[in-house]
């Protein structure tokens, strides 16, 4: 990832969070969602900025953030953490952006801290039940044995893993960005962690609350997402109050990476009608 920096530090309970802001404009605030990191949005968020200052994030345990035995890095704690950093960057309504994972972090935060938002687009997101794969589950409920593998048979997991996510395939060399982090004895504990911390509790507890969302919502949603099918999408936007929905021809889960010129140009408009 040697073109995408994260040159600022948030020090949390947990361990340092790494974290970036380019551009000029109103605020808008990126989230990445598991298995990835801030990494995915570094096409779209420089588009972004030639009209906002884009502000990104590795979570806690992910990419260039810090990765330590007995973290809590669980949606719970993600919020908390979102919700502090608005506060550091001093961000009292910026636009957020949320992808799969990002999406329940941003929901939490907005629905259970208090964080206020001007606009909110929601991006193939985690926030209805059921989620996770069988293999999402079976790694989560066997994640000490996983923890073990051989790391040449770890990380041709997380290559075979990462790559479904995309529908037409991704770059290698984006693959390689994607996947480097959870490489190596930290990575590989790191990676089966926050699959195990992946509780769907932290989604009912907010899956209710949804009605109450009183800001403008986009839904954007890759038409060929196999890990979040499309449907999903629509559930989603039919459960917010005036959501406006956008499905993305042959874009899979990583819309980012599968259509980054659809995706711009949906979240530019959706982002300028506020201003």
């Amino acid at each position: 990832m040697t073109d995408w920096e994260l040159p600022e530090r948030y020090e949390t309970a947990g361990g340092t969070v790494r974290w970036a802001r380019f551009g000029e404009g109103p605020p808008v605030v990126l989230l990445h969602g598991t298995p990835f990191s801030s990494y995915v949005w570094r096409d779209v968020g420089r588009a972004l900025a030639a009209h906002h200052e884009v502000y990104v994030w590795d979570m806690l345990g992910y990419g260039r953030s810090e990765m330590r035995e007995g973290q809590d890095v669980s949606l719970r704690a993600q919020a908390e953490i979102f919700a502090a950093l608005l506060e550091h960057w001093g961000l009292r309504e910026p636009s957020v952006v949320a992808h799969d994972f990002g999406g329940a972090v941003s929901l939490r935060a907005r629905l259970l801290h208090g964080a206020a938002y001007a606009r909110l687009a929601l991006v193939d997101v985690v926030a209805l039940a059921p989620w996770g794969s069988p293999f999402f589950r079976l790694v989560a409920e066997h994640a000490r044995v996983f923890e073990q593998l051989p790391p040449h048979l770890h990380r041709a997991l997380v290559r075979e893993y990462v790559g479904t996510a995309s529908g037409p395939g991704l770059h290698p060399a984006t693959l390689d960005a994607l996947a480097g982090p959870w490489l190596g004895e930290q990575g590989q504990a790191a990676f089966y962690r926050q699959i195990a911390q992946a509780d769907q509790r932290y989604t009912d507890e907010i899956e209710p609350r949804l009605d109450e969302l009183d800001l403008p919502v986009l839904v954007c949603w890759g038409a060929a997402d196999s890990w979040l099918p499309p449907e999903r999408g629509k559930d989603l936007a039919s459960r917010i109050p005036g959501a406006r929905l956008t499905l993305l021809d042959g874009a899979g889960h990583l819309a980012q990476e599968d259509a980054p010129a659809r995706l711009t140009g949906a979240l530019t408009e959706f982002l300028s009608a506020g201003r």
